[in-house]
Order: structure tokens, then C-alpha cells, then sequence
């Protein structure tokens, strides 16, 4: 799928030879050495494009991350997923739309799927709080793991969010409390549960759905403790240096790996996500059916202990240091 009619700065190279290429693509192919230029542009379409994505600073890939032609949760539904139905509700307050759970298949696996989803149109974004959930919305999710614990299904969480909501009423409700209560029944919850960052994996609102036997991140997303604009602010009191806050937060897949933040990085399709929901979805897919294959073989009792341990590895200890 293309990215549409939204193009990030360091792309505009990409662009030109694409218009370049789109003229060729009109002239008729018996015309002298068309074809030769066209593909000798696609050739250098090519390696410009793997060039400028092997380089992108932190500050880039958070543009990336954000693109909103980047798949979804509801792409990946149509995409990946068979036989989706969505529940609705946390039996205590409402339900959020920034908060999709449901039934679905997974080739032979049947499972319980949970995501962020931030909306398309304008009217969707407002609807789903551009993917920002509130308590009801995190209610709901713990809720649905409980039952698919009960009925031996295993869960999988798609974490897209800038941060969970911080409107008054969130914090009236127990925002804070109820990411909190998640993190820890999720940290014991008996069924395998698989979480990827596919876009935005902000603060808490990412670590409300977060804590899994495997943590993977899209090559392009990212996850961070604040939002590059929310340290800016915090520590130069402009959201103008988030560039800089960028790349001090550590928030790429690169530096999540060697931080053992993440488990695995998923590629993304040349040019990022946005260019090719089919092939991302497809990548997706592959990855989530081979590791549903090593966790399902575990004994329960056991699968729980060493994610309990994995998280409690998490961090680095600096003895004597003031």
C-alpha cells in the first residue's frame, strides 16, 4: 500500500525519483531507451531507499513510527487475522474504542487479540482519542485476558499508543491504578501472551497491555518511557529540542535490543510499513505463528515463572555510585 499523499522530510529524494519514474511510466515503452532508464531509476530508487532507512536518527524513526499511513490494529485484523469478533466493555464504566479486543484465529491457533487503535479519519481519531485509552479501555483488555486464561487461549497485544489518556476523568476513574493492576496480572497470567510495539509504544499507556513472554517491536517503531516532545518539555521547557530528547531516550528497536527492553525486532518491508501492509501484516503473521508454536509446548507453571524472571532481569545495577 502506498504511503499516500504524506511525505516525511527526509524522503523528498524518494519522491522526485518517483515522479521521475511516473513520467517514464506514462510514455510508451517503444520509445528509445525507456525502459532501460525506467528500470535503471528503479534500481536507484532502490538502493536510495535502503540507504536513507540504514541511517535514520532516532528523531526520524519516531517520524516513521507516527506515519498515518502506518497499518493499524484493525489493518492487521483484516490482514492477518481470520474470524475477528470484537467484545465490547469493562462491566464497570463503558467502553473505548482506543482499546479493540477479540476473538480471532491465527492459522490453527485460536486467540484472544487486543490492540490500540488510533483511527483513519478525523471522526475515528476523535472517537478512539487518536489511541489514547482510558481506564475503561484497560478494564476491558484484563478483563478479556481473564477470559481467555480461563478457556486456555493464548493472548496477543499490538501496542500503538502516544501514552494512555491524561484527561481529569482518566485520573477520576484510576488511570494509574488500573495500568498498574494489568502490569501485574499480566506478569501472572496462565496462558502464553505475546506483545508487539507496532507504531508508538508510549509510557505507561504501552506497558498497560505490555508485559508478555515476548516482547517484539516493528523495525521502525518505538518505546520510550515519555514521548521525545514530554522530555523535551520537562527538561529544555520547549517541545523544539525533542530531536535531541530523541536520541538521549534510547528509544529505537536498535537500542531496545542491546538494552534487553525487547525480545525481537520484526523487519519491516523496504521503506517502512506504510509502503506495504500486506507484506508487514504477512511478516507479522509469520512471527507470531513460530513463537505461539515454542510457547504453547511449555507447561504452564513454568512458561509464568520465567516471565516473572524476564521482567525482574529487566535493568542495570551500579553498586557504590552516589
Amino acid at each position: 500500500m502506498a504511503s499516500g499523499n504524506h511525505q516525511l522530510e527526509f524522503e523528498r529524494p524518494l519522491a522526485d525519483l518517483e515522479a521521475r519514474i511516473a513520467e517514464l511510466d506514462a510514455q510508451d515503452d517503444s520509445t528509445d531507451g525507456v525502459v532501460e532508464k525506467r528500470r535503471e531509476l528503479r534500481r536507484e530508487l532502490t538502493e536510495l531507499r535502503k540507504k536513507i532507512y540504514s541511517e535514520l536518527s532516532p528523531w526520524e524513526t519516531v517520524r516513521v513510527a507516527r506515519h498515518p499511513s502506518r497499518p493499524m490494529t484493525t489493518d492487521y485484523i483484516n490482514l492477518a487475522f481470520d474470524e475477528f469478533v470484537e467484545l465490547h466493555g469493562d462491566r464497570f464504566f463503558g467502553d473505548d474504542r482506543a482499546m479493540r479486543v477479540g476473538f480471532a484465529k491465527l492459522d490453527r491457533f485460536k486467540v484472544m487479540l487486543i490492540g490500540h487503535q488510533k483511527g483513519k479519519t478525523l471522526e475515528e481519531r476523535q472517537e478512539c482519542y487518536f489511541g489514547c485509552a482510558h481506564p475503561e479501555g484497560y478494564r476491558k483488555a484484563m478483563k478479556k485476558m481473564e477470559l481467555a486464561a480461563k478457556y486456555n487461549l493464548p493472548v496477543i497485544c499490538l501496542i500503538d499508543t502516544p501514552g494512555a489518556y491524561p484527561g481529569v476523568g482518566a485520573e477520576e476513574r484510576g488511570q494509574a491504578q488500573v495500568i498498574a493492576e494489568n502490569m501485574f496480572e499480566m506478569s501472572r497470567l496462565k496462558t502464553p501472551v505475546i506483545c508487539v510495539v507496532i507504531g508508538e509504544g508510549g509510557s505507561g499507556g504501552a506497558l498497560g497491555i505490555g508485559v508478555g513472554d515476548r516482547v517484539a517491536i516493528l523495525e521502525y517503531s518505538y518505546y520510550s518511557v515519555i514521548s521525545p516532545e514530554g522530555c523535551a518539555g520537562i527538561l529544555w521547557k520547549s517541545a523544539a529540542h525533542a530531536e535531541e530528547a530523541a536520541q538521549a531516550l534510547k528509544l529505537t528497536s536498535g537500542h531496545l535490543r542491546e538494552l534487553g527492553a525487547v525480545d525481537d525486532v520484526i523487519e519491516e518491508p523496504l521503506g517502512g510499513a506504510h509502503r506495504d501492509h500486506h507484506q508487514m501484516a504477512a511478516r507479522l503473521k509469520l512471527y507470531l505463528i513460530k513463537v505461539l508454536d515454542q510457547l504453547t509446548e511449555q507447561p504452564l507453571d513454568e512458561l509464568v515463572a520465567a516471565r516473572y524472571e524476564k521482567f525482574r532481569r529487566l535493568g542495570v545495577y551500579l553498586e557504590g555510585v552516589q
